[in-house]
């Protein structure tokens, strides 16, 4: 929709809030400060209170499951891996690292967080907070060490002595067995992890008892590289490898027959290539809007209204986030007032979104999923202080019905076009969000689309700095709020 239609779907799908935690670091850091082991089953409830603060309703517990022996050692003679080691902490010991939480020997909660009984008391904690726990899947590889490769090898993309010989980066041998290591089409080999087989009908079965297991101990799981299941995606990035497509894709297989358990389990996918629709209409409740991600960190406010006048629907579908683990950290790409915009952006659009572990304290430095410690970093307060007023005023705006506003301005003003502006209008409140998403002051006017708001005077306050303005309704309706922001300068308004 565009020109900044309404949008009556993005109103009936509750808005999901997301905070992703490095479970294996956070732990860690939590036994240091207390002085004792601490696990997910004995997490002190402040603990539990600090990563999920008001405006926060989901906590994403990354990297739960059992890391695998035969991966670590892996990594361990990566030379590529270590330099990405050493350049995020470089004091970095082998003892620091701890594997891949995406190359999983079981999916079994690992001991060493406290096991299935730890992951349940951290679910029921979660739970008396009225917060859901999201877990991970990873449905395009597991672990060499994984039982499959001797139990269930047809569930796997196999290979030739031949093939070992002329790829050793991309093949491997197990037991006498060659195996395919993991892989997407865009990237080499993933060297500790062995690719599964999406058109294998084990596989597709196997996937559906894992999900349940997962949905037995979770109210939603992320799907790791979902889009890489799809039957064309497979196909051209295995050939004749896989076999022949089935008729049915993966999703549509796997995603009912796991509803048939767990009707209300949140499924989450990471996404990119611009399959989120695909994926939506496949099944997944979130995807991810990696779209939206670049054209904030790289792109023009033209850029992203474009990507605003997406269908209503498929965007309240949207997962929003500035990081997460994959990602370079928001602080280092987009620091200060730019970061600050960026993040009112996110935190006030339709669909989900998606926080990031030490996001709110300014982090820098991206740690890589493979290690257990990471450097230390001096917390940003007033970062810290900014969304602390963001988050709680986010989960007030974002009700009702979503409308993108089309700013206007003066003739010869061109600097309106780097205003990205948008209502939201519940039965008991209305909101305006205004973001400055340019280097230099923008001027613009907005008509809002209350037509009540006539031959009154009204109150508008801002949600992030208490800052109130009184205007009269005739003036915000024709020829609208006038506003004027300095470069990346942000409005959360509550209209009375």
């Amino acid at each position: 929709m565009t020109n900044g239609g309404g949008t009556p779907d993005a109103g009936r799908r509750r808005p999901t809030v997301v905070h992703e935690i490095n479970t294996l670091v956070w732990l860690r850091e939590l036994s240091e400060r207390y002085g004792r082991r601490v696990t997910l089953g004995t997490v002190p409830g402040e603990a539990w209170d600090a990563v999920a603060p008001p405006g926060v309703d989901t906590v994403w517990l990354m990297g739960v499951w059992e890391r695998s022996p035969a991966g670590l050692r892996i990594a361990l003679r990566d030379e590529r891996l270590l330099a990405e080691f050493r350049a995020a902490l470089p004091d970095v010991t082998a003892a620091d690292v701890a594997g891949s939480p995406y190359c999983v020997r079981r999916y079994v909660v690992d001991a060493a967080l406290g096991g299935p009984d730890g992951l349940a008391e951290a679910r029921a904690r979660l739970a008396d907070r009225g917060l859901r726990l999201i877990l991970d899947h990873v449905p395009n590889h597991v672990a060499p060490d994984h039982a499959w490769l001797a139990a269930h090898p047809d569930r796997l993309i196999r290979g030739t002595a031949e093939d070992l010989a002329e790829a050793p980066d991309a093949f491997l041998d197990s037991g006498g067995e060659i195996f395919a290591r993991g892989r997407d089409p865009y990237f080499p080999p993933w060297s500790d992890v062995v690719q599964l087989n999406a058109f294998s009908a084990g596989l597709r079965t196997a996937t559906v008892d894992t999900l349940v297991s997962i949905g037995d101990q979770a109210d939603g799981v992320r799907c790791d590289m979902a889009m890489l299941m799809i039957n064309d995606v497979f196909a051209g990035t295995w050939g004749d490898r896989a076999g022949p497509a089935p008729a049915e894709d993966f999703w549509p297989y796997v995603i009912p027959r796991v509803r048939a358990r767990h009707p209300d389990l949140l499924l989450v996918a990471e996404v990119y290539w611009d399959l989120e629709r695909t994926l939506g209409q496949q099944g997944f409740d979130l995807c991810y809007d990696k779209r939206l991600h670049d054209r904030l960190v790289h792109e023009d406010a033209d850029s992203v209204r474009a990507r605003l006048d997406a269908d209503p629907g498929h965007q309240s579908g949207l997962v929003r986030f500035l990081e997460n683990h994959d990602e370079p950290r928001a602080a280092a790409v987009l620091p200060g007032a730019r970061g600050r915009a960026a993040a009112v952006t996110v935190a006030t659009l339709p669909g989900a979104t998606l926080w990031h572990e030490g996001q709110f304290e300014g982090r820098r430095v991206r740690l890589p999923v493979f290690l257990s410690r990471r450097p230390g970093e001096a917390p940003d307060d007033a970062l810290r202080a900014f969304y602390g007023r963001l988050l709680p005023a986010a989960a007030a705006v974002r009700r009702g019905a979503w409308r993108r506003l089309t700013p206007t301005g003066r003739p010869g003003d061109d600097s309106h076009r780097a205003l990205l502006a948008w209502t939201w209008t519940a039965p008991d409140a209305r909101h305006l969000v205004v973001v400055n998403h340019g280097d230099r002051p923008a001027r613009a006017r907005l008509p809002l689309p209350w037509d009540d708001l006539r031959g009154g005077r009204h109150r508008l306050t801002d949600l992030l700095t208490d800052r109130t303005d009184d205007r009269a309704g005739d003036e915000l309706t024709d020829p609208g709020l006038f506003v004027a922001l300095e470069a990346w300068g942000t409005r959360v308004l509550r209209v009375g």
